[in-house]
């Protein structure tokens, strides 16, 4: 009878399989285990401040540190307050900038974005390094002239000048180009040449190459574009304190500043709910482009 070497090795311990069990346990830690804490604590540490402010926003006492304890009391009191306090006027006007804003910046972005990507003319390399070079220089050191010259504006045109929403938005349209063309230049160049030259073969103008096949292709970038246009007006303080100056010409930013200005007296109450409703915007666009962008990037990844 011939003895194989499964019969003849001896069977494992219970010693060795609680090893083996330890050791599989520690290296799951140090690979994986790890991460899950590290997004665990991330996850509270960005999901506190936001309960707080909503507890605050509920609090009818309207005070910071009366809601310490979260949701000690719940009242609307402060959600119905504020169109006494001309908070849904300062809502329009935002989304009014906003909305004109990230709608002006996508087709100047574009535009320029096409004619940098598909045009070769004189002083294109320099136009491109001016735009890159134009960003690095920090928004505060134009408020002296954008303040001197919406004031120059307003005497001959005097909706273009302060307290004007359109002057305001002259100003973010102004600063329009740059980053976003860059972004969008690098998309542009991933679309084929070859469906220009092919709809220039069937009679095709320009014009019509960008607007019907272009602009159709890079839909994921002017998503972005748009979102991150809005989301940077909306949140915007120092240019719009600077242009606005009236309180029924207030965007959402300068208004909540307005009642947080003095932290003595200000309605710290009202001013939460405020930042909670002035969230939702924000929240329903991204949830709504959110579907372009990345149903986009998977499709644009595998272009040519």
């Amino acid at each position: 009878m011939v003895t194989t070497a499964s019969e003849v090795r001896p069977p494992k311990s219970a010693n060795s399989n609680a090893n083996h069990t330890a050791v599989t346990g520690m290296r799951w830690w140090r690979e994986v285990g790890w991460r899950h804490i590290v997004g665990i604590v991330m996850i509270i540490v960005c999901v506190l401040p936001l309960l707080y402010v909503l507890s605050a926003s509920l609090n009818p006492g309207g005070t910071l540190t009366g809601s310490n304890q979260l949701f000690r009391e719940i009242s609307f009191d402060n959600y119905s307050n504020l169109a006494e306090r001309g908070f849904w006027t300062w809502a329009r006007n935002s989304l009014i900038v906003c909305t004109v804003t990230a709608v002006g910046t996508v087709l100047m972005g574009a535009a320029a974005a096409y004619a940098f990507s598909r045009f070769r003319f004189k002083g294109r390399r320099g136009s491109l390094t001016g735009l890159l070079l134009a960003q690095m220089f920090p928004q505060t050191l134009a408020f002296v002239a954008i303040f001197l010259l919406l004031l120059s504006l307003g005497e001959v045109f005097p909706s273009l000048g302060l307290n004007s929403l359109l002057g305001l938005i002259c100003v973010y349209l102004g600063g329009a180009l740059g980053v976003n063309t860059f972004l969008m230049y690098g998309f542009f160049n991933t679309v084929p040449r070859e469906l220009d030259e092919a709809a220039k073969i069937d009679g095709a103008t320009h014009a019509q190459i960008f607007w019907t096949i272009i602009l159709r292709l890079v839909t994921p970038i002017l998503a972005v574009v748009g979102l991150l246009s809005f989301v940077s007006a909306f949140g915007d303080f120092l240019v719009a304190k600077v242009v606005l100056q009236r309180p029924e010409q207030y965007t959402v930013a300068v208004g909540l500043y307005s009642w947080a200005s003095d932290e003595r007296t200000a309605p710290w109450g009202l001013f939460a709910a405020g930042a909670v409703v002035a969230a939702i915007p924000v929240i329903l666009l991204f949830m709504f482009l959110q579907r372009y962008i990345v149903g986009g990037l998977t499709s644009g990844s595998v272009k040519g």
